[in-house]
């Protein structure tokens, strides 16, 4: 029985270890809250170029700018190559790290 303790603890160990976490602090959030208000309160006043102009991108836009699948934006998500915020259901994905993928500064693999 010890033996099967040691053996579990040794595989949560590995998945933590393989683990990426990416902290988001309390004033990201409020900045993120103000932007995404800011758009929001443009888009109905009927002024907002939300495509355009967004600091933050869905998951539709990324793959069209990209020409890439979901499961490729998936796996870009999963193997920390492309940094992502989620709210809700909602990935979100700065403009200029696409920006970046698509100047050749980070590579898609």
């Amino acid at each position: 029985m010890g033996n099967d303790k040691l053996i579990d603890a040794k595989i949560c160990k590995h998945k933590l270890e393989k683990m990426k976490l990416d902290l988001i602090t309390t004033q990201d959030l409020e900045q993120f809250k103000l932007e995404l208000f800011a758009e929001m309160r443009n888009i109905l006043a009927g002024t907002g170029t939300a495509h355009d102009n967004s600091q933050w991108l869905r998951s539709a836009e990324v793959r069209k700018l990209l020409k890439i699948s979901p499961g490729t934006l998936q796996n870009l998500r999963i193997n920390g190559t492309l940094r992502y915020s989620m709210v809700g259901k909602i990935f979100y994905y700065k403009r200029e790290d696409i920006n970046g993928i698509l100047e050749g500064n980070r590579s898609i693999q």
